[in-house]
């Protein structure tokens, strides 16, 4: 690796590392090269990017005390908030650097995705993105069948939260970085696939590899319940309501004041989340 794109990796590592994340460098090129111009990053090819994905680590390192602080927002989605507040301090931390953070829940005007997280994720390296292009005659006809990454420690037990591109500075050495291919075989695939596409609720898919770590109980009772609850699961009200106490299942400190699949088979590296319609979370 590049001495600096070592430099600014493992000053970006620095600020999100011990928050449960991870890190991992890109030329915006290679994620031009897999998709139509509307879903290009407007910047030159070689300009140096990080993905920031998610590991279980995350909720007790980040979204706890995050909750716990002053700067939680009604309204918005918890989670959001402590990956946005997360990524702002990468900002901060390079402040002689002009930098572009772009969520992965982040979408234009017209509803197209900013970024295309499990795209960014594959070409990164950081984990390996199946799509039914994947499977050698798959059995699916004509049945729609989204895709998913598989990490290679985590399994599915992770979530791509954005990426971070760094304008003006160019890395066209910077050797790619291939994605484990941890699910190697065709029926692995086609189990994968089949458990993600129609039995996403049991989260098996999710142990498609032995993960080093999975979510907690407490966790995987946060991302199933449907966003529009999560406020009051979590003991949380708006100004206008009464404050509540949070479950004894779930000790979070009481404060008083997402994700669509590829769109056609043809077109399958345009799958925005990770995770299919009406999924558990990521």
């Amino acid at each position: 690796m590049e001495p600096k794109v070592a430099e600014l990796k493992q000053k970006i590592e620095d600020t999100l590392c011990p928050f449960g994340f991870e890190v991992y460098p890109f030329q915006v090129a290679w994620y031009n090269e897999l998709l139509p111009p509307a879903f290009h990053l407007l910047l030159p090819g070689p300009t140096l990017a990080f993905l920031v994905l998610s590991t279980p680590a995350m909720f007790d390192q980040a979204l706890k005390p995050f909750l716990q602080s002053c700067h939680l927002r009604m309204l918005t989605d918890p989670v959001d908030q402590c990956v946005a507040y997360h990524l702002g301090r990468v900002r901060e931390s390079l402040p002689e650097l002009q930098i572009e953070v772009i969520a992965d829940y982040e979408v234009h005007p017209n509803r197209r995705p900013k970024i295309l997280a499990q795209t960014a994720a594959h070409v990164a390296g950081a984990a390996y993105y199946y799509q039914r292009q994947d499977v050698e005659a798959d059995p699916w006809g004509n049945q729609h069948i989204s895709g998913v990454c598989i990490h290679p420690q985590f399994g599915g037990w992770f979530a791509i939260r954005g990426v971070v591109l760094l304008p003006g500075i160019e890395v066209p050495d910077l050797p790619p970085r291939k994605p484990h291919d941890c699910v190697p075989t065709r029926a692995a695939r086609i189990a994968l696939l089949e458990g993600f596409n129609f039995h996403w609720r049991d989260w098996t898919y999710r142990d498609a590899v032995t993960p080093q770590e999975r979510y907690s109980e407490e966790q995987k009772a946060y991302f199933s319940t449907p966003p529009a609850q999560r406020l009051a699961l979590l003991g949380l009200v708006q100004p206008s309501e009464k404050p509540s106490s949070p479950s004894p299942d779930f000790p979070f400190t009481t404060h008083t004041p997402k994700k669509p699949g590829n769109p056609s088979r043809a077109r399958s590296w345009l799958s925005p989340r990770v995770s299919p319609p009406a999924s558990p979370g990521p």
